[in-house]
Parts: C-alpha cells; structure tokens; sequence
C-alpha cells in the first residue's frame, strides 16, 4: 500500500457522510487554536490590536470594526491564544455557510451533499485561508460577511420575500458591517445590487425597502465618514494614493495570478464547471460576488498594489461553485486528477503551516537575518514578545520614555508586546502611528531597537542623534538555532530630520 493511500481514503466521496462535515471543520479549528496559541503575531495582527487598544470611530488605513471586535478581550488582557480564537470562530462559520449555500444553490438531488462537501474540502485546502483562521485581518471579517450577504440575497431571489421588510433589514446591516470592516466592501454592495436586478429586472429598484437597506449600510458606515472629515480625509487620500500604484505592467498581473493559484490552489477553478451546472438558473449571477472584486484587484495587479490575501472574500464567494463542479467531475472520471491535486494542496498546507510553526526548519535552519545569504520569512513570527519586555525593562532602566523603530513594519508588534510605551517611527512617511503617539520631537532621547531581518544603520549626525549606545543583543533561538536578532540602542539628541538607511548586505 502507497503512502498517500490513507490521504486518497479520506478524500474519497465513500468516507464522507453528513456527520463528516463537523469533523472536518473541528480538525481545522483545533489546528488553528494550536497553532495559534505557539506562534507570535503577525505584523497585520499586532497592528489590528492595536486598534482596540485605542478605540476610535476609524482609523488610518482600515475602518474600525477589527479593532472593535477585538476591544472587550484586548480590555481584558486575555492572551493571545484566546484572542487568536475570534478568527478561527470567523473562518469556521464562513466554511460552514459556503457548506449550507452550496447545498442550497445545487437543489435537492442525490448530489448535494457531495457538493456540499466538495465546497468545504476546496476551502479547507486552500493555503491563505488558514493564515486568515489565525489572524483577525479584515479580509477574515468580510469573507464571513461575502457569504452572509450571499445568503441572505439568495433567499431574496423568492418574489414572496421581496416585501418582507427583516429580510432587507438584515442584508443592510450586514453591507453596513462589511462597509465597517474593509472599504473593498464596496464590490461587495455592487455584486448584491448586479444580483437582484440579473433575478427580479430593474422593478426591483421600486421597491422601498431596498432603499430602507441602503439606508441602514450607509447609517452604519457614517463613523467612518465623521472620522476622515475630522482627519482631514487621510483614509480616503491613503487608500487613492494606494490604488493607484506604479507604472501599470502586465508581468505584475501574471504574477498576481500565478500566486492567487499557489495561495488559493487549483481545486477552486472547477468553479467553471459548476456555475455552469442546469440547477442553479438565474442564481448563476451569484458568480459577480467574485467577477466584480477579483477583476477589480487584478486590474489593481497591474500597478503593484494587490496583495494575495485582498482576494480572499472573492476567492470564498467562488467556493460554492467549485463545489458543484467538483462534486460532477468526481460523478465523469475525474477522481485521479481531484485526488491528486488535492493532495498537493493538503501537503502544501501542512509545509506552510510547520514552517510558521518551526521558523522556518530545517529548511531555513542557517537563516538568521537579512545580512545573510538565505532570508527566512518564518523568523518573523517569532521573537517579538520577547523584545518588547527586553525593550520595557531597558527603557526603564534608562529612564528613556519611549521606543523607536525606523520602519512602521517594525512598530506594531513592538507597540502591542512593549506596551504602555509610545512607538515612534524614524521616517517621513505618515501613519496611524503618527496618529498614536505623533513624531519624536526634536532633541529627545529613546529606545532605539533594531531587527536583523530589516536591520537599519545607526542614525547618527545631521538625520539622526547625536550619540547611541548599544545597551544589549538579544538573539532569538527556535529549537537551538538563531533565527534572528534584536539590537536595542539609548539615543539621545534627536535631530528631527529622518533619512533611514538600510544597512548594506553581505554578499558571497
């Protein structure tokens, strides 16, 4: 018997039955609660923390609903692990809704719940979707919320619902949550808007409570909106700026492709072949919750400005479709080539989560810093909690009131984990940072900390201090092995006048 014959077993349609659903989605909410529990943050997560540490009606780069979920645990000071479980809840229901929609969109045949199922394992094997189980992104908020709408604009597709004034209540409070999450909610809206014109014709913008759901979205978007107008609109500037990107290439949208494959996997395409499957009739239109977003971020490609996991929400949207087609193709002798790469995609996720797990090893095992040959991505997920209390107990031992960074990558985990200590950061760019604890103030001293992984000259002179000390190194060890390495400085004299220089890499 082959190795892989446990893993063909269970990816075989005779070992799923109902009750199997459950059991799926248990191993991966434990996984995540494990994993979750063993890792360090991320800088995304840290700086999502961060916005529940200072509650506000919205914030510099994001609207505020992440900071806001997270506000009564973050007030609690409960640990990580146990935080790190809002987002393994949010990804456990949004694969058990993809699940109900799928069943719902296929009708009642023999087949259903293989489709059913289907949608569950094309979810569950998908590389990116796990790291947003760990984290509390915003893209974690609103691939729960794209299915959630979903759902509820398939029900209104029966004409009896359409004057039902909950059913439009709730769709527009869950667009006024997805507009509190992530701004890209805004294909959310015009997917739902394109949905109900493709079901019920343009009569369908007569009826009231429609714009009674409009109404309640932009209600609950308004804190949004107050908080730019006070701010002199940065969000929107920062998110223009943001958009519009570099020099529009056509090699950055077949790199933007080709990595949505390896982050997503390829089970997902069969998305084609289930959309166009005779049962689903006019909910076929259900395919813009993906059309509209993903074309909209690969056009974004173009100018550099997409990242992997914006596409998340569009990628879960496809989910139910994949399923009914993967569910056919197993039915016309296609068991092989499903099998197979779904068993790529399962090892592929077990190598991506160990190493987040190990730091990297052995793969990366001699990787300790961006000053040496093999840089190790894994190393950035561990070590920090330990720098921000080395960084606590130096400051205090200086008498030094803050600490400062000379990126803003580095300030988030340093701001969560070195708390209550303001983080300045040392460059002409302005951030929420800025917002937070504003720029360091010419002439003033500091805790400077550096990281081996993007590790900074020492400022000194006419853009920088007048004198830093090196006080301590902490080097970060996972099983062993250095991984990386921190390097705390006592500046003073702060010349107000930033230029960060990288420091220059030793080449072979």
């Amino acid at each position: 018997m082959s190795f892989t014959a446990p893993i063909l077993h269970v990816l075989s349609p005779a070992f799923f039955s109902k009750k199997k659903v459950p059991l799926i989605l248990g191993l991966a909410f434990t996984l995540h609660a494990l994993l979750g529990a063993a890792v360090g943050l991320s800088i995304d997560e840290a700086h999502y923390l961060l916005y529940a540490l200072h509650p506000a009606w919205s914030y510099f780069d994001h609207p505020p609903l992440v900071g806001w979920l997270q506000w009564p645990l973050v007030t609690l000071n409960a640990p990580i692990g146990l935080i790190r479980l809002v987002p393994g809840l949010l990804w456990l229901l949004t694969v058990w809704l993809v699940y109900r929609l799928t069943k719902n969109l296929q009708g009642t045949d023999e087949n259903t719940e293989q489709a059913g199922l289907w949608a569950v394992l094309a979810l569950s094997l998908a590389p990116l979707l796990h790291l947003l189980g760990l984290g509390l992104l915003p893209d974690t908020l609103l691939i729960f919320l794209t299915v959630a709408v979903m759902w509820q604009t398939l029900h209104l597709e029966q004409a009896s619902l359409l004057h039902r004034p909950l059913r439009w209540l709730v769709l527009g409070f869950l667009l006024g949550l997805a507009g509190l999450s992530k701004y890209t909610a805004i294909f959310l809206g015009a997917a739902v808007g394109v949905s109900l014109v493709a079901m019920h014709g343009w009569r369908v913008l007569r009826n009231p409570w429609l714009w009674v759901a409009v109404f309640v979205a932009l209600a609950m978007v308004m804190p949004v909106a107050v908080w730019n107008a006070q701010n002199n609109w940065v969000s929107f500037s920062y998110q223009a700026k943001h958009g519009s990107g570099n020099v529009w290439q056509l090699i950055h949208v077949v790199q933007f492709l080709l990595l949505q494959l390896l982050a997503y996997g390829p089970l997902l395409l069969w998305a084609w072949t289930g959309w166009r499957h005779e049962s689903l009739g006019r909910t076929r239109v259900f395919l813009s919750f993906f059309a509209i977003p993903f074309a909209a971020l690969v056009i974004l490609s173009g100018g550099a400005t997409s990242l992997p996991h914006w596409s998340a929400p569009a990628w879960v949207a496809l989910a139910p479709f994949a399923g009914i087609g993967l569910a056919r193709a197993m039915r016309k002798g296609q068991k092989l080539l499903i099998r197979s790469l779904a068993c790529l995609q399962m090892l592929f996720c077990v190598l991506l989560l160990g190493l987040m797990f190990t730091a990297g090893l052995p793969f990366l095992a001699q990787s300790s810093g961006m000053l040496t040959n093999t840089p190790n991505p894994f190393a950035d997920l561990h070590g920090w909690e330990h720098a921000g209390q080395r960084a606590i107990a130096l400051a205090r031992q200086e008498h030094l009131g803050s600490v400062a960074v000379q990126n803003w990558t580095l300030a988030s985990r340093l701001a969560w984990y070195a708390r209550p200590l303001p983080i300045h950061v040392l460059e002409d760019r302005f951030d929420q940072f800025d917002l937070w604890a504003g720029e360091l103030p010419p002439g003033d001293s500091t805790l400077l900390v550096d990281w081996s992984h993007m590790a900074y000259e020492v400022p000194l002179g006419t853009h920088g201090f007048h004198r830093c000390t090196l006080l301590d190194t902490v080097h970060i060890v996972r099983w062993g092995i250095p991984i990386s390495t921190f390097r705390f400085l006592a500046c003073h004299n702060w010349s107000g006048n930033p230029r960060p220089v990288l420091a220059t890499p030793i080449t072979s």
